[in-house]
This record gives C-alpha cells, sequence and structure tokens, in this order.
C-alpha cells in the first residue's frame, strides 16, 4: 500500500473561479491606470482656487482688423466655463468677480490653400488665430496665462455666385470653439 501523504497537490481550478480571477486582476489593472491618467472630478480644477463663484470674461481685445471675432471666440469661452463648471460666469467684470479671464487676439490671418484653375480663384483658405490669455484673482494674483494659443481653421469658397455663402464666419465659430475647449481645459485640468 503506498501513501500520497508526501505528494503536493495541486489546486482544482473550475471555471467560475478563473473568471473571477480574471475579472479582479482587469479591475485591479483599470483603477492602477485611472489612477495615473490626469483624470479629475468636475470642479478639481489646479489652476482655480477653493470658493470660487464668479468668473468674468470680458470681450477678448483684439489687435486685428477682422471683424466680430472677439464676440464670437468670447462667447465660446463663457458658453464652455458654463457647460463644464458651476461657475457663475458674467461678461461683466464690475460685479467684483471672484476671477477674470482676459484675452486677446494677437494676429488673424487667412492665406489660400488651394486654387482653381478653371476659374483662376482660391478655392480653400486657411484661417488662423494667435490669441493670448491671462486668468487673475481678484487680489491680482496670476493664476494662469498661456501667451501663445494658435488655432487654425480650413473652409472652402463657393464657386457658385447665385447660391454664394460666405463660409470664414463659419470657420471662425469652429476656431472659438476648439479654442474656448482648450482653453477651460488647461485651467481645469492643470496643463
Amino acid at each position: 500500500m503506498t501513501s500520497n501523504a508526501g505528494i503536493a497537490r495541486r489546486p482544482r481550478y473550475n471555471g467560475s473561479s478563473m473568471i473571477r480571477c480574471l475579472i479582479a486582476l482587469a479591475l485591479a489593472a483599470s483603477l492602477a491606470a485611472l489612477s495615473g491618467c490626469g483624470y479629475h472630478t468636475l470642479g478639481a480644477a489646479t489652476h482655480l482656487p477653493p470658493g470660487l463663484g464668479t468668473l468674468a470674461v470680458p470681450v477678448f481685445a483684439t489687435r486685428t482688423e477682422a471683424y466680430r471675432t472677439e464676440l464670437v471666440m468670447t462667447n465660446a469661452v463663457i458658453r464652455e466655463f458654463a457647460a463644464r463648471t458651476r461657475l457663475r460666469v458674467t461678461p461683466d467684470e464690475r460685479g467684483d468677480p471672484d476671477a477674470t479671464l482676459h484675452g486677446t487676439i494677437l494676429k488673424e490671418t487667412v492665406a489660400p490653400l488651394t486654387y482653381n484653375t478653371t476659374t483662376q480663384q482660391s478655392s480653400s483658405f486657411l484661417i488662423t488665430v494667435e490669441v493670448a490669455v491671462t486668468l487673475t484673482a481678484r487680489d491680482g494674483k496670476l493664476l494662469f496665462e498661456n501667451k501663445d494659443y494658435v488655432f487654425r481653421q480650413q473652409y472652402q469658397s463657393t464657386t457658385d455666385l447665385p447660391a454664394f455663402i460666405q463660409e470664414n464666419p463659419a470657420a471662425v465659430d469652429r476656431l472659438s470653439r476648439d479654442l474656448a475647449h482648450a482653453l477651460v481645459a488647461d485651467i481645469l485640468e492643470g496643463y
């Protein structure tokens, strides 16, 4: 008669315990990935001081001859802050806000991209806007600054004159939304 007392037995795993082990491993990996990826909850901003309740965003200044870009950009930034924060956002800085965001359009250029040989005209354009932004607290402390935002947007020219639609305002709208999204993300996420 032989004894099995000295032989180590391997534990037997059934399918359900293996699945539970894999799920636990995947959950642990997901939590580890989220903890180091820069994930922030709403209001966990690094550039905004705690207790900030009101933010003034006056109409952006402009150093260009372009028409209405400063209004479109200001409105886009106000909408983005209102959508992504609990701040009371206003265009008026006279009401003693907790912080004020000033923007300046430094440069706006429109350059032809493509040329239509049939009509002898440019058929698409690239609009480029350079913007400087500063965010200051009520006490004058600088909370955020970026003097070098550059955004570009392409648009097509209409060659059919009876159905002519000016396309550059739509490009400025898209460009302003891109700027607002990036700016608010930079301020809220601290990058």
